[in-house]
């Protein structure tokens, strides 16, 4: 696909065709499995199409990277080995010891222990800040030392909403470059860098690859002067996916648009069933209108997300007992694919958090809602909470 047909065509489009054109050779309509470490070189120094050795790079993940960049409305992409090896490139590459960033104050588990405990020995400081409140997200700067403000929109797992264009205009204010983790909505439900963001960074294991059967990562930027830092990094670092882990990847976000338009109905329906449910109390879905996120997300965002948490009125044993009696939604970390997923923040995804600033309620639910019939997840929920 042309830069100028990619530049005119829809989502759907972008994400089929762009970063791969059919085989000259053979007409292949899919990137084949280059499934080779290094390549012969013609004479020293003649690379054909750049390629020498496959952590630097291989077709199967040039392709995919295309295809990324490109369904974020970004520059350049970089495929990674999963999503926290992408935010480690991020951390490394844009922070030095001394420096400081600033975090949700109800961030990803696993973000929140890379920043802490392994950022944080290295000598980079953090605060935690509510993403919904660019005020509080400003006043947890540090002036001269907050090098990434790093948000997720919606969050994981309360879904709160950050106004991605207000906290763009906070972090260059101060000198900072704006993070946003785009996982939960996905590149088809909304495209940070098209509303000020510097960089989007993805657990592609989730949503894009959608069919719970690769781990990967990804990280897509706008400016190539920072693309270059982020090459470097990726390269010299080594976190990459082997050619299968970007084929497959690439295979899920071609379908990653009629995928999540079945997970937003199929959450509305369950966000409805639930907020009518007398065992459940509060319902947290940026898509209804008592979120205190919902003006912003119906903004900034094409539909509201397959994610959906609530609460149990009757606390954290009858929270476990129904994660535990749930056949249809099975008890697992993880999110995005086409299977429904039940689990229990408090103890699996976000046991990490127990204790700090960020620990979630115990009473929480978090569903990642599947393809499945909805009558079907439906019946399963209430037979589990009855």
């Amino acid at each position: 696909m042309t830069q100028e047909h990619r530049d005119k065509s829809g989502f759907e489009t972008r994400a089929i065709h762009a970063g791969y054109e059919p085989d000259p050779t053979t007409g292949a309509v899919n990137p084949p499995i280059y499934a080779t470490s290094t390549y012969k070189q013609d004479g020293v120094g003649g690379l054909r199409g750049g390629y020498e050795y496959s952590r630097s790079g291989n077709p199967t993940r040039t392709a995919l990277e295309g295809a990324l960049a490109a369904a974020e409305e970004g520059e350049r992409g970089f495929a990674f080995a999963s999503g926290l090896a992408a935010e480690d490139a991020l951390l490394r590459g844009l922070t030095k010891p001394g420096d400081h960033v600033v975090i949700p104050d109800d961030a990803y588990g696993g973000t929140f222990r890379l920043v802490d405990k392994v950022a944080g020995p290295w000598g980079v400081e953090h605060s935690p800040a509510p993403v919904s409140d660019p005020e509080r997200v400003a006043a947890a700067i540090q002036p001269g030392r907050t090098k990434l403000v790093w948000v997720e929109t919606p969050t994981n797992p309360l879904l709160n909403i950050g106004d991605i264009a207000a906290l763009a205009q906070v972090a260059h204010d101060a000198g900072a470059l704006l993070v946003v983790d785009n996982t939960f909505a996905s590149p088809y439900l909304q495209q940070p860098l098209t509303l000020g963001a510097d960089i989007v960074v993805h657990s592609t294991t989730k949503y894009v690859g959608g069919h719970s059967d690769v781990v990967g990562g990804a990280v897509v930027v706008r400016d190539l002067a920072l693309a270059e830092t982020i090459a470097f990094h990726q390269n010299a670092m080594g976190a990459v996916p082997g050619p299968f882990d970007a084929f497959l990847t690439h295979r899920g976000l071609k379908t990653l648009a009629v995928r999540m338009d079945r997970h937003c109905d199929n959450a509305e329906r369950i966000v409805d069933f639930l907020a009518s449910h007398p065992a459940v109390g509060d319902v947290i879905y940026p898509g209804l209108e008592t979120h205190p996120g919902h003006e912003v997300a119906q903004r900034q965002m094409l539909r509201y997300g397959g994610m959906v948490s609530f609460r149990v009125r009757a606390g954290e044993a009858k929270a476990l007992e129904v994660c535990a009696k749930t056949e249809v939604f099975t008890l697992g970390e993880s999110l995005g694919g086409v299977e429904s997923l039940i689990e229990h923040p408090g103890r699996m995804t976000h046991a990490s958090v127990a204790g700090t600033d960020l620990e979630v309620p115990a009473d929480l639910i978090r569903l990642s809602v599947g393809i499945e019939t909805v009558d079907d997840l439906i019946a399963d929920l209430e037979r589990a909470l009855d």
